[in-house]
């Protein structure tokens, strides 16, 4: 067996992914499967098959499962667990990654700070933070009883440090973009939970931690590209395939004494 596989690999493990249809589940998704892991994906709909995700399904078929559910939804998230240890057996991992990130025009309209409705934040909130912690009550609950599991939240550099407006201030909008204020502290507060958990949990063999991406490359504008570049020390936004690495290291035996750590993939964009 090579470094790699005894380290990294994931051979006969299970995942889930939350959000699996979502721009970074297709990343996450992948990565486990190359590892040699089986793979349930879940959202809140799969009837309309992201093109990562279909591309996934044909390479790895029979490895990849997809399951309706809502991460806010207790009863979907119990059902999932249930179909999970049916089809492919109880998990061994969990990536919370379904959220809300509401970029430019996602939302149809801006706000001024004063005027971000109360609804908005809510949401984000509850998708982001208590949604994640609600999969890790349930899918955590299972490891438990299995004695071992790895429970990786994907936080955001926006949980350490706010959105820069001068990013956004060439789009015509009006009034100017502004990134959700919500955003940034769900993902905050999702690091605190992942701590909390870390904690508890540790002496069940379950270890907690987060991975906060930084910028990454999915279809922005070229002036947008320029600006957020411009601010990283390693000049330039992130690769989606660059994200794989650290998620296998929180996923594999490679970080079996590592616990409540959040994990920056940044480019050093928080070092300044």
């Amino acid at each position: 067996m090579s470094v790699f596989e005894s380290l990294f690999g994931l051979s006969g493990k299970v995942a889930v992914v939350t959000g699996v249809m979502g721009r970074l589940g297709g990343v996450w998704t992948e990565a486990l499967l190359e590892a040699g892991a089986y793979v349930l994906g879940l959202d809140q709909d799969v009837d309309v098959v992201s093109e990562p995700v279909q591309t996934l399904q044909s390479k790895y078929s029979g490895k990849l499962l997809c399951f309706k559910a809502d991460v806010c939804s207790r009863a979907e998230l119990e059902d999932a667990l249930a179909h999970c240890k049916g089809q492919i057996g109880p998990p061994d991992i969990l990536v919370n990654n379904a959220g809300i990130d509401q970029p430019p025009g996602a939302l149809g309209v801006s706000h001024t700070m004063d005027s971000v409705p109360f609804e908005v934040c809510e949401k984000v909130f509850g998708v982001n933070t208590l949604g994640a912690f609600q999969c890790a009550q349930v899918f955590g609950k299972s490891m438990i009883e299995s004695g071992r599991g790895k429970i990786i939240n994907i936080g955001s550099m926006y949980g350490t440090v706010s959105p820069d407006s001068r990013m956004y201030d060439h789009i015509d909008m009006s009034p100017s973009f502004l990134k959700p204020p919500a955003y940034g502290a769900s993902k905050a507060a999702l690091v605190n939970i992942s701590n909390y958990l870390a904690t508890h949990w540790a002496p069940y063999g379950i270890q907690v931690n987060t991975l906060s991406p930084g910028g990454v490359l999915g279809g922005q504008d070229s002036t947008f590209k320029k600006k957020f570049s411009d601010r990283v020390p390693m000049g330039r936004m992130a690769y989606p395939h660059e994200l794989k690495g650290p998620l296998l290291f929180l996923a594999s035996e490679a970080s079996s004494y590592v616990t409540g750590v959040e994990l920056v993939v940044d480019g050093g964009f928080t070092c300044w």
